[in-house]
């Protein structure tokens, strides 16, 4: 398949291109290249892979004109390209309704004056709020707590109106977190090994007692995958692991990892409007075929080791 792929080189984006390219995909990477966005996660992929096979392209999904050039003659795209961080939308709201908002409208007008067959659009648990007990499915009301997460629920609605109104095929992906290698440190994994190997404090929101349900980036790849080649168009489907802990949990186990204490950990006041739990029902991935093959255990070694191995990646702002 002939892939335009949105924001990939970031982090969900690139390890989806890397796979992509992996089972045989042409792959164009179309990316703005901001802070978040990083030409090193695509390291070797000129070299391995001819003109044909493999492109990168700098641009921003907002330049319609720009983004018609380029999407011509791709049989999909996977939509990624989004601002992502829940404390940058905070401080900056404006900027996430424009890149989130505008850019998936941008996305989803220029595919359908393309006549693009397939459009993946990548969303986020966070759009459905906060849930004492039980899981969201994807017919339960979006609710979403925070400038991005509102602006992820409204992009999502803009690319399902797509096929509501106009035919164009979309599918939805709601994930919940993520993590793996490329992961900017601004997100609470990367940035606490980073810290720990830093040899720095581990700034932990309020009691600690927030839940999240955690996702490596591969099984969430090949859960990308699934839907985009046999999602139903109109479709969402939500993407989780099983793995639902507490934010002090995790810290706790990362201490472990990198062979620190408790004494690291900087309690700090807690985030403005910080969602206490998130956790999503996945009976309609599973129905596909899809279920995560990495245990969090696992994961979590792994990425360390990653971050360990590779400072000059995350030591010089990456």
């Amino acid at each position: 398949m002939k892939l335009l792929v949105t924001g990939g080189a970031g982090f969900i984006g690139s390890n989806f291109v890397h796979r992509a390219l992996g089972r045989g995909d042409q792959v164009t990477v179309y990316d703005a290249l901001t802070y978040a966005g990083n030409m090193a996660n695509l390291a070797g992929l000129d070299d391995a892979h001819s003109s044909d096979t493999y492109r990168f392209v700098e641009g921003d999904i907002c330049n319609g004109s720009l983004l018609a050039e380029v999407m011509a003659g791709h049989e999909a795209v996977v939509h990624f390209a989004a601002e992502s961080h829940v404390d940058r939308s905070i401080t900056d709201p404006a900027r996430f309704v424009i890149t989130n908002c505008q850019g998936t409208a941008t996305v989803c007008e220029v595919a359908l004056r393309l006549g693009v067959e397939r459009v993946l659009h990548v969303s986020t648990d966070e759009v459905y709020g906060s849930i004492d007990v039980g899981s969201f499915v994807e017919t339960d009301a979006l609710s979403p707590n925070s400038p991005y997460s509102a602006s992820k629920a409204a992009s999502d609605l803009i690319a399902l109106s797509y096929h509501g109104t106009f035919g164009l095929p979309v599918v939805v992906t709601r994930s919940t977190n993520n993590y793996g290698r490329f992961q900017f440190p601004e997100k609470v994994i990367p940035l606490f090994v980073t810290r720990l190997l830093a040899g720095d404090k581990l700034p932990l929101y309020g009691d600690g007692g927030n839940v999240r349900d955690w996702c490596h980036v591969d099984d969430n790849c090949e859960a990308l995958d699934l839907v985009l080649r046999s999602g139903e168009p109109g479709g969402i489907y939500n993407v989780g692991a099983g793995n639902e802990i507490t934010n002090l949990d995790l810290t706790g186990r990362l201490l472990a990892l990198c062979g620190a204490d408790e004494s690291r950990i900087d309690y700090v006041q807690d985030r403005l409007g910080h969602d206490r739990r998130y956790s999503v029902d996945t009976t309609r991935i599973e129905a596909l075929g899809w279920s995560p093959q990495r245990g969090l255990e696992e994961g979590l070694v792994e990425t360390v080791a990653w971050y360990r191995d590779n400072p000059g990646w995350w030591d010089m702002g990456a």
